[in-house]
């Protein structure tokens, strides 16, 4: 942590504009809404809240010891979908993000289980009949033991059992307006397998190497079996370091992509360092930096001009459920996130869409403490496994139903002091700076 802080010093020394004075968010009296066709979104991935999972380089990290929590019963979505499904659709969201996974229904070379493909069946069926678009992700950084077994990402033989999968599923759910996402953060992917084991410091190169072949390989795939669709691999939002972030994987496949997915979580300032944070997962010790999400909108905006930009995550944890210090709410992040993404919009970032992180609390990928639940989930005490509401339930109802916070919001949280979110231009701040300043 010490050295990402001095890191992040000697990139607050370099910048060289003027940094304005630290100051309350303004009200913006013009604001617009986010107009009838911008879609509002939920998501959820597989191995984080289905239940007891089966065979998969995740389940043994679990098995192995190496995560803080053992996983228990999970949320058991595999059996509880229904409720979740008609809880999303109750805010009005128009997209259920899910991810089928390819340990369920694919649990030895060579077998598929029809068994699971009927779940994953029923779940976009209930999504569909319930009004809303599936949004179906194709790996959210989990892959069957058997594939482990044969070298995981560290071999080529991987792309080509990876596209075998991913043809059978698209098959499936071709033709049904289905979103398809084909990488759940594919920098984070090889970070997580460095961490737990799966492949080596050596190995990273060419496993973003083979993630950016299977990705390119699965773009023209899905467009074959299903034309009309769109398609994308979200990307995780790395303050201050996105040009070297894009250079590794989404520069590289551009030219297949339908819109930039954006996973926005937390912001870096002179003001606020506590991004820090994230490198141990401690993702509730981190100051919410809401106008980041203006910034890193319009970063792609203007690096990928000829693509929309979708927010396929943005959400905030409480430290096992408990509320924040500073008594900042999930209603208030909410809104003050969709707040600066219609200031985006008004700037000219074409933003078309928006995935609230997560429906339910889940296992953050070796816990249960960091809760980001619209709906929370007591894994570990409670037998029930009850969906709570938390207070931004009813809030993303209204957001939703008025397309976006209304003219004359004035954001919960401050503006940062020189943002370094997209350096050196967010360090002025939002385009025409601060309404009303």
């Amino acid at each position: 942590m010490a050295r990402f802080a001095r890191s992040l010093a000697l990139l607050v020394t370099a910048v060289t504009i003027p940094i304005a004075a630290a100051s309350p968010a303004a009200a913006d009296p013009g604001l617009a809404p986010l107009g009838p066709d911008f879609e509002w979104g939920v998501a959820t991935a597989g191995f984080q809240v289905e239940g007891p999972p089966p065979d998969s380089n995740w389940a043994r990290y679990v098995a192995a010891g190496k995560t803080h929590d053992p996983y228990g019963s999970g949320p058991d979505f595999r059996h509880r979908y229904a409720e979740d499904i008609a809880n999303a659709a109750a805010m009005g969201v128009d997209t259920f993000r899910f991810s089928v996974e390819w340990a369920r229904v694919q649990p030895a070379p060579g077998v598929w289980d029809e068994s699971e493909f009927a779940y994953y069946d029923d779940v976009v069926r209930q999504i569909r009949d319930r009004g809303m678009r599936p949004m179906i992700t194709l790996d959210h950084f989990v892959f069957p033991g058997w594939v482990v077994d044969r070298g995981g990402w560290t071999t080529d033989e991987t792309i080509d059992l990876w596209l075998v999968n991913a043809e059978r599923v698209v098959a499936r759910y071709a033709h049904l307006g289905a979103t398809w996402i084909t990488f759940n953060e594919p920098t984070v992917f090889v970070q997580k397998e460095l961490t737990f084991g799966g492949i080596s410091p050596t190995d990273a190169p060419a496993m973003l190497d083979r993630l950016v072949r299977a990705h390119r390989a699965a773009y023209d795939l899905i467009h074959r079996l299903d034309p009309d669709a769109r398609v994308s691999s979200n990307v995780s939002y790395i303050p201050a370091a996105m040009g070297a972030v894009d250079a590794v994987f989404t520069d590289r496949v551009r030219d297949r992509l339908d819109f930039v997915g954006l996973d926005y979580y937390y912001g870096v300032s002179v003001d606020n360092l506590t991004a820090a944070a994230a490198r141990s997962d401690a993702f509730y010790d981190i100051r919410p930096q809401p106008d980041g999400i203006y910034h890193a909108a319009m970063h792609f905006t203007q690096r990928y001009p000829e693509l929309p930009v979708f927010v396929v995550e943005n959400g905030m944890p409480l430290d096992d459920g408990n509320p924040r210090p500073d008594g900042y709410t999930r209603s208030d992040h909410l809104r003050d996130h969709v707040y600066w993404l219609q200031r985006a919009k008004a700037d000219g970032a074409n933003v078309v869409g928006y995935d609230y992180w997560s429906i339910i609390d889940n296992y953050e990928w070796g816990g249960y403490r960091n809760r980001f639940g619209l709906y929370t989930v007591d894994v570990l005490t409670d037998p029930t496994l009850t969906r709570r509401p938390t207070d931004a339930v009813a809030s993303y109802r209204d957001v939703i139903a008025a397309e976006g916070v209304p003219a004359g919001y004035r954001p919960v949280m401050p503006d940062s002091v020189c943002s370094l979110v997209n350096p050196p231009t967010s360090c002025r701040g939002p385009a025409g700076g601060s309404p009303g300043s």
